[in-house]
């Protein structure tokens, strides 16, 4: 069972304010959320002490760094046992491209996001590196039209 922290309504505001601006000084957040600044920094280091909040990052727009093309992969290892998925994982932690991946349920056992500059360097990624990765017995892409939702987490 999951030891979910006790969170109340002004913890959600703290998650919503930080979510909308992770910059935001204790000071700023502190009126945005109607506390002093004291409580509202314990409250900050509670929930990143309780693992609520798991880190701090900047965003940043691929498109902008030349990355134009994202690109769904889904990869079907040849057997789904431990030492083939550790395997797959550890290759796939040395591929810049890819941005997200996940072990799934289904017919498929990842799904990858691979960001990347256009078809030319995914076509070498896939041709030169996926596909060699022992294990893997088939892979299906899928390329995105447009992205309709964005988001990092879900806050209540």
């Amino acid at each position: 069972m999951v030891n979910t922290p006790k969170i109340d309504e002004i913890d959600l505001r703290i998650l919503r304010a930080l979510r909308a601006d992770g910059r935001m000084s204790a000071a700023d957040l502190s009126q945005r959320v109607g506390l002093s600044a004291t409580p509202v920094i314990r409250r900050l280091r509670q929930l990143e002490e309780s693992g609520v909040i798991t880190g701090y990052a900047a965003l940043i727009d691929e498109v902008a760094l030349g990355f134009a093309l994202s690109i769904f992969v889904s990869v079907k290892l040849d057997r789904q046992v431990d030492v083939a998925l550790r395997s797959f994982e550890a290759a796939i932690l040395r591929f810049p491209e890819v941005v997200d991946c996940w072990l799934m349920t289904g017919n498929r056992d990842y799904l990858l996001r691979i960001a990347v500059t256009g078809l030319k360097e995914f076509e070498a990624l896939m041709i030169e590196r996926l596909v060699k990765i022992d294990g893997v017995a088939s892979i299906e892409s899928s390329i995105p039209l447009r992205r309709i939702k964005s988001g990092i987490s879900r806050t209540p």
